[in-house]
């Protein structure tokens, strides 16, 4: 019988195999799932590991299962890409009833990433979305918001993953912009007033020690400036190396700041794990400071749920909660021109908390603002040249103009930037660039899938003959939202 496995109940197990790098990819050992109550394991391994001959990775084999993504299609089969990609919404189509080690049980079926991601992930799923609305995979974007919905209101968020030790930490919240997709494909206004509670919920995690807050101080997710102005950052509740990426985190702590991991994890809150613009220098991970920071594609996409949650009270007629929704959403545009607009370099960038300024780093996360209609005309024009001139390449967006050797930074193009990218553009009438960033990262796609017969996690916009490289673990190649993304796009 297979054993629901938290990682803590067998940590000393788990730091013994992390350490000694049996497994090339950490996350090996996270993902297991054991064979036999972990109590008789962990008894087990303390009585053979003082044997003479005892072999760990022996061991871990007869005593967990691993279950891997898998992705069967090959380039032999010589499908045309869309055609590729229809056949891989089932390929990677899991379904998760219930908890089996570290996964969590998910009422409705759901589609991984692909490659090592073999569970649900929650910003990935809102970019799977925009290609099974293509594809007319009606019933699975439905599936993935029920999903989402279920995770909110049974552990009060949605966690970066579908895994238990994803529970500190969410990602960027997409639950209301799922919401809007799913409207625009079906014109069914209902499911605005079915998900209010569950929008509500989400809302309240974000917020969450708004009321204790005292001026130039941060609890959670929440930071009041010096000033009295409240703003949102990424945050994550434990202070401990992740289990997914256990000893790089030990290692990389050497010589780091104060709550490096916390830090750490708060950065993966975000999906960008990891990039230059979350260090104090520009350069090393030892420097990471992101609880200082106040992010702009956080605090857009709060108030897109604020948006949201004043027009789901409308048509419930909750008059004094539609007019609370919107006063809340008014004043936070108002916060993000103020603190987050930065007029010397006439872009967007986050606030540094402690310095009561922006950052240096320019970076993609501008686009925010742009795809949500947030921004004028001018700030819009001065955005998008910036676009053109500084990150758009034969291959795509950049996310950074930065090569620290991070994946989240240049030359990498991910597939959530090119369709925000595309998206922006067109929302405020720059269809030409639109179109050019449409045709540069597409042209990308489809030249290494000709070469490869793979979809791949993210691309090198700089040299549109390799493959992308960077971060802490190979390219992954499946790959859910660069398939919703190109189909999406494709048919923009």
């Amino acid at each position: 019988m297979n054993q629901p496995l938290y990682i803590h109940e067998i940590q000393d197990l788990f730091d013994d195999v992390q350490r000694s790098e049996i497994f090339e990819d950490q996350k090996m050992m996270t993902d297991a799932v054991a064979l036999f109550p972990v109590t008789k394991i962990n008894e087990k391994y303390q009585t053979e590991k003082q044997l003479k001959d005892f072999d760990l990775k022996k061991f871990v084999l007869s005593n967990f299962e691993f279950l891997g993504a898998k992705v069967s299609l090959q380039k032999e089969d010589h499908l045309p890409i869309e055609d590729h990609i229809e056949r891989l919404w089932d390929e990677l189509t899991r379904t998760s009833y219930e908890e089996k080690g570290t996964l969590l049980r998910l009422p409705k079926p759901y589609i991984v990433p692909g490659g090592r991601f073999n569970e649900f992930f929650y910003w990935d799923s809102y970019f799977i979305m925009l290609g099974l609305q293509v594809s007319g995979r009606v019933e699975m974007m439905e599936h993935i918001i029920e999903n989402c919905a279920y995770l909110i209101h049974t552990y009060g968020f949605v966690p970066n993953g579908s895994r238990t030790h994803f529970l500190t930490r969410s990602q960027p919240p997409y639950f209301s912009l799922m919401l809007d997709l799913l409207f625009e494909t079906t014109g069914d206004e209902s499911i605005y007033s079915t998900y209010y509670g569950t929008l509500e919920k989400e809302y309240a995690f974000w917020m969450n020690g708004e009321a204790q807050l005292e001026n130039g101080s941060a609890i959670k997710r929440v930071v009041k400036t010096d000033s009295g102005d409240i703003l949102n950052r990424y945050y994550d509740a434990e202070n401990e190396p992740r289990p997914e990426s256990y000893l790089i985190d030990i290692r990389d702590n050497e010589n780091a700041g104060t709550e490096f991991y916390r830090n750490i994890r708060s950065a993966c809150e975000s999906g960008w794990d990891f990039s230059s613009r979350w260090f104090a220098d520009g350069e090393h991970i030892q420097t990471i400071e992101t609880l200082n920071l106040a992010e702009i594609d956080l605090n857009c996409l709060l108030w897109h749920l604020e948006k949201t949650l004043a027009k789901s009270s409308a048509l419930q007629q909750l008059t004094e909660k539609e007019e609370q929704f919107n006063e809340k959403a008014a004043l936070r545009r108002k916060l993000i021109n103020t603190y987050l607009w930065d007029t010397d370099s006439g872009t967007y960038k986050d606030y540094h908390t402690e310095k009561n300024a922006v950052t240096s780093s320019v970076h993609i996360a501008m686009l925010y603002p742009l795809f949500l209609g947030l921004a004028d005309a001018e700030q819009a024009k001065l955005v998008a040249e910036k676009i053109s001139q500084e990150f758009l390449y034969p291959g795509g967006l950049v996310t950074t103009t930065k090569n620290s050797g991070q994946q989240w930074d240049l030359p990498n193009a991910w597939a959530p930037y090119q369709w925000l990218g595309f998206k922006s553009m067109k929302n405020y009438g720059f269809h030409e660039l639109a179109e050019q960033i449409r045709d540069h990262w597409c042209g990308n796609v489809e030249r290494i899938y000709r070469n490869t017969g793979k979809l791949m996690e993210k691309y090198n916009a700089l040299d549109t003959e390799s493959i992308a490289g960077g971060g802490e673990y190979p390219n992954q190649d499946g790959f859910g939202w660069t398939n919703g993304v190109y189909l999406k796009l494709k048919n923009s």
